[in-house]
């Protein structure tokens, strides 16, 4: 019997950085703790990141008081062109979602395709990721001199 295909959400963003400078951002957690899984009513209180294939990151933010911790591993680190991690939020779900971040040099920048795939079951869930990458992209290019409006966080 043939698995149902995972629900799956892409994104794209032209970055003025370099390809080189995206990747490393993703895995700073200096500057993941401004951008990734954050916003200003949830700030990341923690940020631990181990770089390297099997290495697992954690990233909690603040809500009503309590650490919720947003977790994975990495599966695949080619830098400059590519990332791929699991990725779960333990306390909403025991499910852990695939992430793959593809990047591409351009003569001036680079361009990231963001693909997130979700379990079968999370068709409700699919806009409201799109929206949320998109965000987060656009942040994540603010921080990194980018045309793109970030505000800081925490």
């Amino acid at each position: 019997m043939t698995s149902p295909a995972p629900i799956q959400v892409r994104v794209t963003h032209r970055f003025k950085a370099s390809a080189e400078r995206v990747f490393d951002a993703w895995l700073d957690p200096e500057k993941a703790r401004q951008w990734l899984f954050t916003t200003r009513a949830t700030p990341l209180v923690r940020a631990e990141i181990d770089a390297r294939v099997g290495g697992i990151f954690r990233l909690s933010d603040l809500r009503d008081g309590e650490e919720v911790e947003h977790t994975g591993k990495y599966l695949e680190l080619d830098r400059p062109r590519r990332l791929v991690f699991t990725f779960g939020v333990p306390k909403y779900s025991p499910d852990y979602d695939r992430v793959t971040v593809d990047i591409v040099a351009l003569d001036s920048g680079c361009e990231v395709t963001l693909t997130h795939e979700m379990s079968p079951n999370a068709e409700q869930y699919r806009d409201g990721a799109q929206k949320e990458w998109a965000r987060l992209l656009g942040n994540f290019d603010a921080l990194l001199g980018g045309d793109s409006r970030f505000v800081p966080h925490g």
